[in-house]
């Protein structure tokens, strides 16, 4: 036994409590306390604050040592109004994300075990402010357990269908380009020949590929623009789009977003959007449930539950349904003589 297993950090080092949790896969780092109190009175105005006063702490806590390529986080700030419970800011190793389905499963799932609202058996509802707008999340409670979290996302829809690119290397692609939270590019592999498929061992050609695509749609296509907020005008993906050899999955798809991260799970925004893709198709029947598996082969549930006019677009908002769990908690230390205190990434 060690006689003393506590460390005592000097009062000059930053120290940040955080609670991790997974949801399918995909990490959520959620910070409790110690960063720095965030200014204004949205959470754009947060999220701007964040991004242009403490951006180094979110590469200290999403890149390594601490983190590494493909972390995920998040910071709890004030609801845009008094009806909201809280709003939440999303980081990972490119910035600041608009909207995050696995984040929006995690944190809810969290916010029943912490007791952080009155808890009761059966459906309880959470209003949260995403950067992207009103988040409506139902936490399901079995037997004092959280048995699984839906959410209504804001209004989805799509830009258009069947859109052709010309990609260096890969040459015509055809996409979807739909809006979920945050623009993606959709490329259904039956459509391209690409010669990838959705599982781990395409890892990093799925990156590769899902990254210049990226690139291409950001430099030929002008019309990754929101009717509404000019900060949420980007593309911040591709996903990849295949058949599942489960008899029981009717989809399955892989997001490459930011700088090359690689959902673990199906990526609550990107099912989103597809549900928008498939309403504009006719594909789906109101309330009809498609379940969409990921590279870990997690699954997500997704449902159109009703359509609505959004600026000039014929939008849906979406349900999409998963699990989450708790993986740890964690004090990170921040020593202003470490050289390498703001992080870095190797891939």
């Amino acid at each position: 036994m060690l006689e003393n297993a506590t460390f005592s950090a000097p009062s000059d080092w930053l120290q940040i409590k955080t609670i991790d949790i997974h949801t399918g896969g995909e990490p959520l780092r959620v910070i409790l306390e110690g960063f720095p109190e965030l200014k204004g009175n949205s959470v754009l105005d947060y999220r701007r604050y964040c991004k242009e006063n403490h951006d180094d702490l979110r590469t200290a806590l999403m890149f390594e040592p601490r983190g590494h390529a493909d972390m995920y986080g998040c910071i709890l700030v004030p609801p845009n109004d008094e009806e909201g419970d809280f709003g939440i800011l999303f980081l990972h190793n490119e910035g600041y994300s608009t909207m995050c389905g696995h984040a929006i499963i995690a944190i809810s799932t969290l916010a029943a075990q912490m007791e952080w609202f009155d808890v009761s058996e059966g459906e309880n509802v959470l209003k949260i402010d995403a950067p992207c707008g009103r988040v409506i999340s139902y936490v399901n409670v079995v037997n004092n357990e959280v048995e699984s979290v839906r959410f209504h996302c804001v209004p989805s829809f799509v830009v258009g269908l069947d859109r052709k690119i010309n990609v260096k290397g890969l040459g015509e692609i055809t996409y979807d380009l739909a809006y979920g939270g945050a623009f993606y590019a959709y490329v259904d592999l039956h459509k391209n020949n690409l010669g990838l498929n959705l599982s781990p061992e395409s890892y990093q050609d799925l990156i590769a590929e899902g990254m210049a695509i990226k690139h291409a749609v950001v430099q030929q296509d002008s019309e990754v623009l929101h009717p509404f907020e000019n900060d949420l005008s980007f593309l911040y993906g591709t996903i990849f789009i295949d058949g599942s050899s489960k008899e029981d999955i009717d989809s399955k798809n892989v997001c490459i977003f930011a700088e090359g991260e690689v959902d673990r799970c199906p990526t609550g925004s990107g099912v989103s959007g597809r549900m928008a893709i498939h309403w504009a198709r006719k594909e789906l029947e109101l309330n009809q449930t498609m379940a969409i598996e990921s590279i870990t082969g997690s699954i997500f549930k997704g449902s159109v539950v009703s359509e609505q006019d959004y600026g000039p677009f014929k939008a849906v908002v979406p349900q999409v349904e998963g699990t989450a769990h708790i993986t740890g908690m964690h004090t990170f230390f921040i020593d202003p003589k470490d050289p390498m205190k703001k992080g870095f990434i190797l891939r």
